[in-house]
């Protein structure tokens, strides 16, 4: 899988494989009969493969192989682009209504003054009022490592400070020279935002 371009040996890029389900269509389909669905959703029967493509040329349609583990395959003669195009609006379709919870962050130091954490807290309690989950990252320089009970301490003022509109999904916990907190919104405010939705 190497070729070598002036000296220099290269790795070739492996082809992308596109992730969509591919379906055989017309002349694509390789075996000798098919499961024929017509143009109407009726089922024609087993057919021979000629047959089958015959019927979809007459339709002005194509034969799509809908299920190839079948014995014998199962095609349906339809327009393949407009097929397509459906599958793609409905897979859109499902991720619109997915809900996708945003998360954001607030970073303090163990010398955050009183000030600097009040508006960072007064942001936290507005994301959380809209839905929306909340990290408290408290970063360590230096040697301010060395004593981790400031930040636990910090942690918890924040806690207690939005606990009318956030409770604790994550305890306090040591992530290299950070110390972490995740906040979700409380059941009753999430609620409430997705019924005014």
């Amino acid at each position: 899988m190497s070729q070598e371009v002036g000296g220099i040996r290269r790795r070739r890029k492996k082809p992308s494989i596109d992730t969509r389900a591919k379906y055989r269509i017309n002349h694509q389909i390789r075996v000798p009969e098919v499961r024929l669905i017509g143009p109407d959703d009726n089922h024609i029967g087993i057919v021979p493969l000629s047959q089958a493509l015959t019927i979809a040329h007459e339709n002005e349609l194509d034969l799509v192989e809908v299920s190839p583990a079948a014995d014998p395959p199962v095609a349906r003669v339809m327009d393949y682009g407009k097929f397509l195009y459906q599958q793609q609006k409905r897979e859109r379709d499902s991720r619109k209504s997915q809900k996708q919870i945003e998360v954001k962050e607030i970073q303090l130091r163990p010398k955050t003054t009183d000030h600097h954490k009040s508006f960072k807290v007064r942001d936290a309690h507005r994301w959380l009022e809209e839905g929306k989950k909340v990290k408290v990252r408290v970063c360590f320089r230096g040697r301010e490592i060395t004593y981790p009970e400031i930040a636990m301490e910090l942690l918890a003022e924040v806690a207690e400070e939005l606990s009318d509109v956030g409770e604790v999904e994550q305890q306090p916990d040591r992530e290299g020279r950070t110390m972490l907190m995740v906040l979700a919104p409380t059941g009753k405010k999430g609620a409430k935002k997705g019924q005014e939705e």
